[in-house]
This record gives C-alpha cells, sequence and structure tokens, in this order.
C-alpha cells in the first residue's frame, strides 16, 4: 500500500464506475503474475518434485536468453530494476519536502532545503544489512499508513450526508482515463520484491495464499478507501487527497506521509543497492561481503538520490515516464513472457491465452504511460 493509494480517489474522478472495475481487475493481474514469476524459479527433479533451481529476477531472465547470451537477460533486468528503485527513492526524498514545505508553510524554508534535511534523516541506512531490519521498518511503515487511511475514511464517514452516486461519471475523456489506468495499477505493484520475499519466508508453498489474502485485502482497502473519498469531495477531489482535508487535520496527515515515506524508503533502497552490489562484485563473495565495500556503495546509492531530487527538474513527470516503461515491464511484461518461454511445453492452452493476454495488456498500458508522460514533458518544457 504505498503513496499511490493516495491518488485513487482522483484517479475515480476520471474513471468513473470503470475505475472500481480496474481496482478489482488490476489487483487479480498483479496478483497472477506475481504467482507466474514465482514459477519461473522452480523445475520438477526426475521424481516430479519442484525445486528452486533460481533465486531471482536476474536468474530467471538468464535462463530465457540463454541461448542468445548468457547474460544478457540478467543485465536487461538488473539495469531496469535500478532504475524503477532509484526513481522510488528519489520520489520519497522529493515527497518528503514537498509535505514538510506545506506543512510548515510559516517557516523561511525552501523544499529542498526540506528533502536535504529528510536526506538527513535516512544516513542510518547505510548500515542496514540484513532483509529482517527492512521487515521491521516496513511494519513500522504498514502502521503509519493504516493511521493515515483511517483519519481520512473517519472524516469522510462524518461527511456522509454529502455522498451522491451522481458524482460518478458515465464517460470519460480517454487521456484521462489513460491516467487513472496508470495510478491504480501500479499502487499494486511488488513484483521486483517477490523472489527475495518468497526465498526468505519461513515456509515458502504458503506464497500463493499469502499473495490471494494480501491482494484481497489490498484491493477491499484501495475500493473503501477511494470510494467513501471521492463521495464526499466529488468533482473538488484533488491530485492528493489529503489536500481535501481540514488544515488542522492536513498538517497531521501529512506529518503522518512523510513518516511512511521514510520509512518506505529503506525496502527499494536495500533492493537496489544488493543488486548494485552483486554486480560490481561479480560473483566475488569476498568483495561483496567486504563492509568498506558494501558501505561504499550504500553511501553513494544515498548521495545520488539526494543529488536527482535536488537538481533535476520535472522530476514527476520523468518518473511517469521511467514508470511507464519500467514499471510495466516488471509487472507485466517480462513474467508473462518468462512464464511462456520457461514453462510452454507444461501450460494448458488456457494458461497461455492468459500469459499472452497479460502480455498484451501489458504493452498497451506502457505505450499509453510514455505518450501521455512525453506529452507532458513536451507542455512542462514549453
Amino acid at each position: 500500500q504505498g503513496i499511490f493509494v493516495l491518488g485513487l480517489p482522483y484517479a475515480l474522478l476520471h474513471s468513473g464506475y470503470s475505475g472500481l472495475l480496474l481496482i478489482i481487475l488490476a489487483a487479480a493481474l498483479c496478483c497472477y503474475t506475481g504467482k507466474i514469476l514465482i514459477a519461473c524459479l522452480y523445475e520438477e527433479n526426475e521424481e516430479g518434485q519442484l525445486v528452486r533451481v533460481r533465486d531471482t529476477y536476474e536468474d530467471i531472465a538468464n535462463a530465457c536468453c540463454r541461448k542468445l547470451s548468457p547474460r544478457l537477460g540478467g543485465v536487461f533486468v538488473n539495469v531496469t530494476q535500478v532504475m524503477e528503485l532509484i526513481t522510488t527513492c528519489v520520489l520519497y526524498l522529493v515527497v518528503s519536502g514537498n509535505l514538510l514545505s506545506h506543512s510548515f508553510p510559516y517557516l523561511p524554508v525552501t523544499e529542498k532545503t526540506w528533502s536535504l534535511l529528510a536526506f538527513v534523516a535516512l544516513l542510518p541506512c547505510v548500515f542496514i544489512k540484513t532483509l529482517k531490519i527492512v521487515s521491521k521498518l516496513s511494519q513500522l511503515c504498514s502502521l503509519v499508513h493504516l493511521i493515515i487511511i483511517l483519519v481520512v475514511t473517519t472524516y469522510c464517514l462524518t461527511q456522509s450526508h454529502r455522498w451522491s452516486w451522481a458524482k460518478f461519471r458515465l464517460s470519460v475523456e480517454f487521456e484521462d482515463f489513460l491516467v487513472s489506468v496508470g495510478v491504480i495499477i501500479f499502487s499494486y505493484t511488488s513484483q521486483i520484491f517477490l523472489p527475495t520475499l518468497e526465498g526468505s519466508m519461513k515456509n515458502p508453498g504458503e506464497f500463493s495464499c499469502m499473495l490471494n489474502w494480501t491482494h484481497f485485502f489490498a484491493c477491499v482497502s484501495k475500493t473503501t478507501f477511494a470510494l467513501t473519498a471521492f463521495l464526499t469531495w466529488g468533482e473538488e477531489t484533488k491530485e492528493v487527497i489529503t489536500d481535501n482535508l481540514p488544515s488542522f487535520l492536513q498538517t497531521l496527515v501529512n506529518l503522518c506521509l512523510v513518516t511512511k515515506a521514510l520509512l518506505s524508503y529503506p525496502l527499494p533502497f536495500f533492493a537496489a543497492t544488493e543488486i548494485v552490489c552483486a554486480c560490481i562484485s561479480g560473483g566475488n563473495h569476498s568483495n561483496y561481503s567486504s563492509p568498506l565495500f558494501a558501505l561504499g556503495v550504500r553511501g553513494s546509492f544515498l548521495l545520488i538520490t539526494l543529488l536527482m531530487a535536488t537538481f533535476i527538474p520535472h522530476f514527476a513527470l520523468l518518473m511517469g515516464l521511467t514508470g511507464s516503461v519500467t514499471g510495466a515491464a516488471m509487472t507485466f511484461l517480462l513474467p508473462s513472457l518468462f512464464h511462456l518461454k520457461l514453462k510452454w511445453k507444461k501450460l494448458s492452452l488456457a494458461e497461455k491465452w492468459a500469459d499472452m493476454a497479460v502480455f498484451i495488456l501489458g504493452f498497451l498500458c506502457s505505450i499509453a504511460g510514455i505518450v501521455c508522460s512525453i506529452k507532458g514533458l513536451l507542455e512542462a518544457f514549453g
């Protein structure tokens, strides 16, 4: 449940009733691609038992491109993953600076200075060595997110006398609808982390069940939140729903959002630095395990995210462009393509059609997102 959730009511404003169906469809599709991605980690042995023969997204890509080039697929996947992860980290810094500047407008501090202060708070990330620490921080992040959702939803319920289903649109503008598609679909994406997550579970056999329940509850949560917020403000719904709240609640929620952004940072940060460390060391585990080497990689990565957050203009639009390419690729295109490649002989006709449909849908979403982002960039640069 990322910060994207706060844009869901705005997505409903532009997508109407179709947006509600899209929230459900996106949950089902992302759950499905998560399962087929993990299926690519396993192969049957001589006794017909499934054995985990691959550990990472990179391993799956290398297996698919083995005949073309042994490492080509892994390089492509790693570059794509790092691009998406680094833009996610930079986004958290940008969002933190933006929220703090809006929470304390009376202080003579610029948005970039607030981002720098957020960066200082994130410096301990260079000492994160295991996923267990990241997991504990993510638990706190989930708790803060729950508080935000409860505050906004509770306020909306107190305004239920203003609700009207007439606020929903029956017809929508195609370009506005594409923006809604991007917000809704990419609020579910988690495929980058799934191979590591499944490998870290005490009982990996429960992975599929876990994925079903988490996507079900995510779908219910998103639908309830988006629906109550949109019914409350209707045409006045803003891009980030917290901007609609009364000032006394807005400051409280904004501070919670800053906390959430800072607690969210370690997960993509850890994942990206692990990929970079593994690539630089080239399989040399003595280098990879060196504390000084790992500290240098993490410190450099942290500094890069600060520089990007500070100096790149129109970062949100650039992130939208990157996300349309990397997000769609990692969530829809690659899982379905890899599944077809590695499991073709064992898939039923229905499964083959399902994978091909997901691939085509992901391709269309990617193209549409790229067109919208490039158009926005051209307008921004005048």
